[in-house]
Parts: C-alpha cells; structure tokens; sequence
C-alpha cells in the first residue's frame, strides 16, 4: 500500500509540473551556478543541473535532475541534452556558466593551456549551442551563455590572454546566433559580469580582492544571486523583445 501511495504521489507531482519550464544549466555546482539553480526551482521550473563537480545521482524529484557533465566531451554533452528531453519532455532554456579562468601573461601560456581554456570557455559554448538548437526552435526558447568584462576591456594577467580572447568569442557567438535563429523564435543573449564574490574571485589574495573592490565604482564585489536576477530576467517573458544583447553586471567597472 506504501509503495502504491508512493508511486501514486510521484505521478500527482509528475502531472502538476508537466507545463512548467525546463532549464538546462551549465555549471550548476559554482556559485552563481547554484544561485541561478535555487531561483529556478522556487519559481516552480523543472531544472537539470550539470557539472563536471557533479555526481550522476537518482533524484526522487520529479523536477529536478543532477548530472556529471564535462561540457568539453561532445557526446557528453548530447546524451545530457537527451536525457534531459527523455526525463522532462521538453528544453525551454539552456544556461551555460562552465567555465575556468586562466592566468598571465602571455610569455608564460602555454599552447596546450590556451587550447584548453578555449574549449572550456568557447567551444563548449558552440556545441552545446548546436545541439540544443532543434530542442529550443521547437519551444521557441532561450540560450543565455555568459561572457565576462574581460571580453569587453581587453582582460589582464589576473585571468590571461586566453580567458579574455575566449570570453569576447562568447559575446560574438552571441550576436552571430540571436540573429540566425531569430526567425525561430529563439532568444540569445549573454552576461559580462565584473568581479563576483565566487571560487573565481576567491583564488585572489586579500591584496588583490581590495584593488579589483577600489576598481569597480560601486566600491564592491557583486553576489552570486546578483547575476542570477539578471539571468532571471534575461529568460523570462518579461524580456521577449531583448535578444543579441550583452548584460554588463560589474558595478559600473565597465561603462556601455
């Protein structure tokens, strides 16, 4: 009788959430990762949430999903889109925040790890985009990638040449696909955030933090939570005419 009750519940919970959204984010164990994850979800969204710091674990949500996912592993990359759409029945919105800074300069980069940063921070972008194309043209969805200041101001050695070259590909990347697939229906836009208080910024010594914190004209470090509104709003229906668009987050540390 337990089992029956239980099953019976699960199927009350499938049903009340087979009209929600579905989002599909990237990143999902990093700091703004798991704030944009926690927004979603009390907004009632079905979200599968990857990350290569993730295990694959059975959830007893109907609504949520976690997955181990290395974003630059093509087929990876597509079993997760398709068990995404097997377990959900439909993709509304792809957010991919994987990524991984590097450092500089220039003399001391390898070639193997400007290779490397570029597949984290930009291929993975173009695959992901192509293989969720058909999903999001069927909802007439959302992609929303994420890009930096460093693509906006040439970057510095604190994140290197490669992290900064990648980051203005991803502000392309996005301009090129809100155009292609607007007649789909499909918006495409991305973020530049300044300096947010995540792992990212954490790896800095106090000595820098205090310079990156006096360069920003707001006099702080952003919040995790603070993007993931900007995210929030770039995908809700609120914002339906905005597409191409690059949402500058750093404090008034880049000014459009």
């Amino acid at each position: 009788r337990h089992s029956c009750a239980h099953r019976a519940a699960q199927r009350c919970v499938s049903e009340r959430h087979a009209h929600s959204a579905v989002a599909f984010i990237t990143g999902a164990a990093g700091g703004i990762g798991r704030a944009v994850v926690s927004k979603l979800r009390a907004r009632g969204w079905r979200v599968y949430a990857a990350d290569l710091a993730l295990a694959a674990i059975p959830c007893a949500e109907a609504d949520f999903m976690v997955a181990h996912l290395d974003v630059t592993d093509e087929p990876a990359v597509r079993a997760a889109l398709a068990q995404c759409l097997r377990e959900f029945g439909r993709l509304d919105h792809v957010i991919h925040l994987a990524g991984r800074a590097g450092s500089g300069p220039i003399d001391e980069v390898s070639t193997a790890q400007w290779q490397e940063l570029m597949s984290i921070n930009l291929t993975s972008a173009f695959i992901l985009a192509r293989e969720a194309h058909t999903a999001l043209r069927e909802s007439r969805g959302t992609l929303t990638l994420m890009a930096s200041t460093n693509a906006l101001n040439g970057g510095n050695a604190l994140s290197g040449p490669a992290y900064a070259v990648a980051k203005a590909g991803i502000v392309n990347l996005t301009r090129y696909l809100a155009k292609e697939w607007a007649s789909e229906g499909i918006r495409v836009n991305c973020l530049a955030p300044g300096p947010i208080d995540t792992p990212m910024v954490a790896r800095f010594s106090d000595q820098v933090r205090a310079r990156l914190e006096a360069n920003v004209p707001l006099g702080r470090i952003g919040q995790a939570n603070e993007v993931a509104n900007a995210i929030d709003y770039l995908i809700a229906p609120e914002a339906s005419f905005i597409t191409g668009t690059v949402m500058n987050v750093s404090g008034g540390l880049v000014l459009d």
